[in-house]
């Protein structure tokens, strides 16, 4: 199980640029791109070859690097106002997921500290955050997974939404953390994987990392929760998010509020597994989270084929919010974290 787990590595720093595994190949192909420049990163981010909240802010501070190694080193203001323009062209990849705006200001403060150094060592400085960045995310998603255990009665029934395993982070994920780590304690788990329409990364992804880690599993589509709630299938509910208000409010995958809902209508527990780099508690509540809205070709059409009529009107945003009152608890690196939000994350959010 360990070995299995380890092999799954969504994105690396090779010598002089980034290697990632192209997500929108699975699971028919395994497909690694080589990330040399920071226009290839921003495609990377914004056509979802790579992704999940931890990924992408990994991912940028990996690109922001990209952009800036070859820039002049004959002066810093004008060096600190290419690497500020770098990072608001990585930021417009995808406006939710809060990751993406933490790697890039920690990048951003760490050169400001070191303004008074010279540039190439600033550059060096750069990378050495960037991979600390994907250290830390490692560390801090084996010890969610840890700490998530303790929810997780034996034989349970989980349902998850999405992707949140080792594809969406640097290893191990948030959600799935939870689940493999309960696998590996011995506990008898069984678990429910929604498709995750418009994009199916629940089916192509999810479905894929559980039967590698030969974890037992059944693929439903996002509509069969509520069946499998009223029927006594389900014993809780885990999935991650892309960003965490100051309230406890957050927003996570499309269809995540649906289950939220559900959840409580059923006297389920809902749990939501995140580090702390994706509490903002700069947002006060879910209303003032951005939401994004995607391409209407993901909803009327999937892998070049046409599912709905030609020049249909089409809605798509890529999140919805769940309120704060819905969910149980937050499982983080940190300890488990409840109910009241708005004191509770204070200790917590960055």
């Amino acid at each position: 199980m360990q070995q299995e787990l380890a092999v799954i590595q969504s994105i690396e720093w090779r010598d002089d640029h980034v290697r990632i595994l192209d997500q929108t190949f699975l699971p028919g192909r395994t497909v690694y791109m080589d990330i040399r420049d920071v226009g290839r990163m921003w495609e990377a981010i914004k056509k979802l070859r790579v992704r999940g909240a931890p990924a992408i802010g990994i991912a940028a501070a990996y690109g922001l690097y990209l952009g800036i190694k070859d820039l002049p080193e004959n002066n810093f203001p004008g060096f600190e106002v290419e690497v500020n323009r770098i990072a608001d062209y990585l930021a417009s990849s995808r406006p939710t997921a809060v990751n993406l705006f933490w790697a890039l200001d920690r990048i951003k403060m760490t050169i400001h500290a070191h303004r008074n150094e010279k540039i190439n060592l600033i550059k060096e400085r750069v990378l050495k955050t960037a991979q600390t960045i994907h250290e830390e995310d490692k560390r801090m998603c084996k010890q969610i997974g840890l700490n998530g255990v303790e929810l997780i009665p034996d034989q349970a029934n989980i349902l998850t939404h999405c992707n949140t395993g080792g594809l969406a982070t640097g290893q191990y994920g948030t959600a799935l953390s939870v689940i493999y780590h309960a696998h590996e304690s011995g506990n008898k788990i069984h678990v429910w994987v929604d498709e995750t329409r418009p994009l199916l990364q629940g089916a192509r992804l999810t479905a894929w990392e559980l039967m590698r880690a030969e974890i037992p599993m059944h693929l439903v589509t996002d509509s069969m929760a509520g069946h499998l709630m009223s029927t006594g299938k389900v014993d809780l509910v885990i999935v991650g998010t892309d960003r965490v208000a100051a309230n406890g409010d957050m927003a996570n995958k499309i269809g995540t509020y649906s289950l939220a809902v559900l959840a409580k209508h059923h006297g389920i527990p809902f749990y939501c597994a995140t580090p702390a780099s994706t509490v903002d508690m700069n947002i006060e509540t879910g209303a003032d989270i951005p939401i994004e809205e995607r391409d209407p070709k993901e909803v009327s059409g999937y892998n070049g084929h046409d599912v709905a009529p030609a020049k249909v009107q089409v809605y798509n945003p890529a999140f919805d919010v769940t309120p704060a009152e819905l969910i149980t608890a937050f499982i983080t690196e940190k300890g488990i974290i409840r109910p009241p939000y708005n004191e509770t994350l204070k200790v917590f959010g960055s």
